[in-house]
């Protein structure tokens, strides 16, 4: 584990690579585990819980047909860069607005009675919405991205470089952003009182998202002219 360490440390093209890989498992664990309570909230039914999410699949799936088509358009036209900054601007955009609906709470309510629903259900709704698009995003797109950012290296640094974002960079994104949500419940009290915290901590990573994102397009680029 430490000569993994070492080896992002070292390497200023894995460490950004390593750094898109946990801040999309951290950005995706800090807002599903909300929207998560929300459905429970919303659901208490397991019937009507187990029938939202059989839903909730379908239009995972039809999305991401569409997404998976789309995305060979934007790398075409557009570019590594931009495919990769496509990711980190849903997830952040969907991401906020579902935290804003959460701490809004009440004050909503005239605005989700005129869309003829409740504040808990809008939340729910666009929680939903976040979660497709973010993961729709990443099948069609970061994952591309990804496996796209190996082809310029080494035979030695891809494999050094797939293993330690694989032993490293999914495991941490993923605890990273339980253990966050863990912390401030037990400063706050609740994961509802941790909401604005969660929404600053958010917006950092999405922050550094891009600026990763930003500087491995251009060793990327530089890279492949080389090739």
């Amino acid at each position: 584990m430490t000569s993994v360490a070492k080896f992002i440390m070292n390497s200023k093209y894995i460490r950004n690579l390593a750094t898109l890989v946990i801040s999309y498992g951290m950005c995706i664990n800090l807002v599903e585990v909300s929207w998560k309570s929300k459905i429970k909230q919303a659901f208490p039914n397991p019937n009507d819980y187990s029938a939202f999410m059989g839903n909730f699949s379908s239009a995972m799936g039809t999305f991401t047909l569409g997404m998976m088509l789309v995305g060979r358009s934007i790398f075409a036209r557009f570019g590594w860069r931009t495919a990769a900054l496509v990711t980190p601007t849903m997830i952040g955009v969907t991401g906020l607005a579902f935290y804003a609906l959460n701490m809004a709470g009440s004050a909503i309510s005239p605005v989700a009675t005129m869309l003829g629903t409740t504040p808990l259900m809008l939340a729910v709704l666009v929680g939903a919405l976040q979660n497709i698009l973010s993961k729709s995003s990443k099948y069609s797109l970061f994952d591309p991205c990804k496996e796209m950012a190996y082809i310029p290296l080494d035979q030695e640094s891809k494999t050094k470089g797939k293993a330690a974002i694989d032993v490293v960079g999914n495991p941490m994104g993923k605890s990273g952003g339980a253990m966050i949500q863990q912390i401030l419940i037990f400063l706050v009290g609740s994961l509802a009182s941790a909401t604005p915290y969660l929404a600053v901590l958010l917006t950092a990573i999405i922050f550094l998202w891009f600026r990763s994102a930003n500087s491995l397009a251009g060793q990327f680029e530089e890279a492949m002219q080389k090739a």
